[in-house]
């Protein structure tokens, strides 16, 4: 998971910026690529219901490892289930895990790191202490033990990737707090009787909250390949839930006698990841004046 490190420069015209912000992503040619992925990849998720075409968990005995055909368009698997609806309402699972386990991780992050960056060193010490105790495991290492433990469901998974993302957002937010608590217009701010409620709130948080979006974005991919390798191994969801890992996994089981369940579901994952991974760096790109090309 990457780590960024942006610049912001101080409060402007609102209109302005965000007429600059579009006329800078329009000429990221990758950038309007991964939304356009991202776009298509979120609209089919939340229209899955009007896409599919069958049950995606009827077994149906007669077409097993079907070839596509109009009644299936992408064939079906071993149990006889259509692959293409089952490969629509499995792309829920791997967002549902994004989104959930990252904001998670971002909401805990964020306290945290504001805590550590504002507050007492000693406390600043433990709780630096508490992030690297976490990130000293490895992430799939730790997250293998950990559903062992809890047993494979949904939550499991979600659980186990807030907790191995929530100290890097923590420290961005560490970073980013102990530069703007020595700023002049924090010190004049508490010159004037601000609290530290008001600091945080108005002039510290508005400016750590750039960072952490633009990491979320960038680790979306990386939280689909892990959920999808861990339903790979059959760590993930439990049957019969439709999920891409779980598709992979199945083809991989019959991949002598049919390409397609391994083509269904490793072509969603892989758009998802460039998708997220090219709107993830352009948003960086466009952010952080060491990067960007045209100011």
């Amino acid at each position: 998971m990457a780590i960024v490190e942006i610049i912001h420069p101080e409060p402007n015209d609102a209109m302005g910026a965000s007429r600059t912000f579009w006329r800078q992503f329009r000429k990221n040619r990758l950038g309007m690529l991964g939304a356009v992925l991202v776009i298509l990849i979120v609209a089919m998720v939340m229209f899955a219901p009007l896409m599919i075409t069958h049950d995606p968990i009827r077994i149906m005995v007669g077409p097993r490892l079907a070839a596509p055909s109009l009644d299936f368009l992408l064939g079906t698997d071993q149990l006889g289930r259509d692959t293409f609806s089952r490969t629509i309402m499995g792309g829920r699972i791997p967002l549902l895990v994004a989104f959930a386990s990252l904001g998670s991780s971002l909401a805990v992050g964020l306290v945290l790191g504001l805590i550590a960056g504002f507050g007492p060193r000693w406390l600043d010490n433990l709780l630096l202490l508490f992030f690297d105790t976490i990130r000293s495991f490895p992430s799939i290492i730790f997250a293998l033990a950990m559903i062992a433990l809890l047993g494979p469901s949904l939550a499991s998974v979600i659980l186990v990737i807030a907790i191995t993302s929530m100290p890097i957002y923590a420290r961005v937010v560490r970073t980013q707090t102990e530069a703007l608590r020595s700023s002049e217009y924090i010190a004049a701010e508490r010159s004037m009787g601000a609290g530290t409620t008001r600091i945080l709130a108005v002039h510290v948080l508005p400016n750590v909250l750039g960072p952490l979006l633009i990491l979320v974005s960038m680790d979306v991919p990386a939280v689909i390949a892990v959920e999808a390798g861990l339903s790979f191994l059959g760590m993930g969801v439990r049957p019969p839930t439709p999920d891409w890992g779980a598709i992979l996994n199945d083809g991989y089981n019959y991949i002598d006698r049919t390409p397609w369940l391994v083509i269904a579901g490793g072509i969603p994952i892989v758009l998802a990841t460039l998708g997220f991974t090219f709107l993830g760096e352009a948003l960086r790109d466009i952010f952080d004046p060491k990067l960007r090309k045209d100011l």
